[in-house]
């Protein structure tokens, strides 16, 4: 019966979850901190949870059409009409599963919404401190010259190379 397999992929996938949202915490506890030399750590470790989710879905998704098929179901049928046409205590199983995977989406999108937040607010405090540093054009950067003083550099290449070196 595909019914303890589905179980153990639920399982499986809640925990993947609770892990993403642990590295979500974790991104955003760095972002809060400032510490922004550790973000690309952090971004590569949601990355892998969500690639690993990736790859349970898939899994949970074939598991899940074996046990519609041997309930009568057809393929690509929720949880709710799972536990509908499973036998206790299959029932209450699946509908446990069911309530728990609704919580941490819901604590995931929103742990997603607030690091974007905290981001797009970094980005803005970003551009606001460029812009204080003067009106440059879009195609300037400041540089120094040869005497240590700060001078506009333009992106235009010099007009004469010398390929002598």
């Amino acid at each position: 019966m595909s019914l303890p397999d589905l179980a153990a992929v639920l399982w499986r996938q809640r925990e993947l979850i609770e892990r993403l949202c642990y590295r979500l915490e974790c991104e955003q506890l760095l972002l809060a901190a400032g510490r922004m030399n550790r973000i690309a750590f952090a971004v590569s470790e949601v990355e892998t949870v969500v690639e690993d989710l990736q790859v349970l879905e898939l899994q949970r998704g074939e598991t899940a059409d074996r046990a519609s098929a041997e309930l009568g179901l057809p393929a690509g049928s929720g949880l709710s009409d799972l536990a509908a046409a499973a036998q206790p205590p299959w029932t209450g199983v699946l509908l446990e599963h069911r309530a728990a995977l609704i919580a941490l989406t819901a604590e995931l999108h929103a742990l997603a919404d607030a690091n974007k937040t905290m981001i797009s607010s970094g980005m803005a405090l970003v551009e606001a401190a460029m812009n204080s540093l003067g009106s440059l054009s879009p195609h300037q950067a400041v540089g120094y010259d040869a005497t240590g003083h700060a001078d506009p550099v333009t992106g235009r290449m010099p007009a004469v190379i010398d390929r002598v070196l």
